[in-house]
């Protein structure tokens, strides 16, 4: 038991994958994956949008494949991408075929549009030959019609067994080097069926809510139902899907996970919402702040309150801190403890020299 057992969350136990150089399931840290937005047929738009998003930290990348163009450019994807490739394939199982020959780390398939099951077995042989995993991708967009006609509608039943189905083609043809998931824009629907999956199957799970929307309207749903799945050790890959820059989604994304304590990344602020009673600009100080110090990837917190109404107390949970006090005199706080005062100084150029000394000495 932890220090602060009522942090603890306890991952659901899942068999290990391997999408070519990263891990995924087991022991792995969770994963964060986004999808481009660029024509796939223009690799050199779609390389350039695929390095945007692994500098702010992106595991895996999806890129669609939707015709013969786009598995073409893949292979030039794959060989200049510094992250595994996943090929998202709908409809004509050909494109998962091409993609695993041009080096996908992974196919996902829609159990919904890809046909019969000979299709599958197509590609299980392909994703066999060419080192590749598969994502059985299920979303209650695009259920069969027997499951539809058997539910009457998308129900988390209704995904759970479209999933198994599909799951268990793969395993009767000897490929387990798979992860799953059951995807919908409606938060209930989607938590409720990767509750159902994750008590009868032990593969890997990919979590997301589907078409969640505009950037803050989708982070907040996603955060609703895939808070929800994480805080009980659901989930081993995520994606927040947002209609957005394909870089807030991973920014999200470990906003998620940070705040769960299921991954550390970079800059953690800890900021009060501002009132009468700041003795600065708490608002336009944690902007610039947050933008000066994007580019670090250690994980270190930083409070920045502007009064000592709670400012001590966060301070002293952080290893980097400032409270506000009166007469532009400003308490400075490094690992939770008193340190130094600044008065009439520039507090952003001064908080980010402390963050980035207190970093160079954790590297040393």
């Amino acid at each position: 038991m932890s220090l602060r057992p009522y942090r603890d969350i306890i991952r659901r136990k899942t068999r290990q994958i391997r999408l070519k150089n990263i891990f995924v399931g087991g022991n792995a840290p969770i994963a964060v994956q986004t999808m481009t937005n660029t024509l796939t047929s223009d690799d050199y738009q779609t390389s350039k949008q695929i390095d945007e998003v692994v500098k702010v930290g992106a595991d895996l990348v999806r890129v669609s494949c939707p015709d013969k163009s786009s598995t073409f450019a893949l292979k030039n994807i794959v060989k200049q991408s510094p992250v595994p490739i996943i090929a998202d394939i709908h409809f004509h199982h050909s494109r998962a075929i091409e993609a695993a020959k041009a080096g996908a780390a992974c196919i996902r398939i829609n159990p919904g549009n890809i046909g019969k099951e000979e299709r599958v077995k197509d590609v299980i042989k392909s994703a066999k030959d060419f080192d590749c995993a598969i994502r059985i991708g299920v979303n209650a967009g695009s259920l069969e019609k027997n499951i539809l006609e058997k539910f009457g509608e998308p129900t988390p039943e209704a995904m759970l067994e479209s999933a198994l189905m599909h799951a268990k083609i793969l395993q009767d043809n000897d490929f387990h080097n798979f992860k799953i998931s059951v995807k919908a824009s409606d938060v209930f629907l989607a938590v409720s069926a990767y509750k159902l999956l994750s008590k009868k199957i032990d593969y890997p799970l990919h979590v997301g809510i589907t078409e969640a929307g505009s950037l803050i309207a989708g982070t907040v749903k996603s955060s609703v139902g895939m808070g929800n799945l994480l805080w009980q050790g659901i989930g081993d890959t995520i994606r927040v899907s947002l209609s957005a820059d394909p870089s807030e989604e991973v920014k999200v994304a470990y906003e998620m996970l940070k705040s769960l304590g299921l991954r550390r990344k970079g800059v953690t602020v800890i900021s009060c919402p501002s009132c009468a009673r700041q003795q600065f600009d708490v608002i336009k100080t944690v902007q610039e702040v947050e933008k000066r110090l994007e580019y670090i990837n250690t994980p270190i917190t930083v409070s920045i309150i502007g009064c000592v109404v709670n400012g001590p107390g966060e301070a002293k949970e952080t290893d980097i801190g400032i409270t506000g006090g009166g007469k532009g005199t400003h308490q400075i706080y490094i690992s939770g403890v008193t340190n130094h005062i600044i008065k009439n100084q520039n507090i952003v150029d001064h908080l980010v020299k402390q963050v980035e000394d207190k970093i160079a000495q954790m590297n040393i």
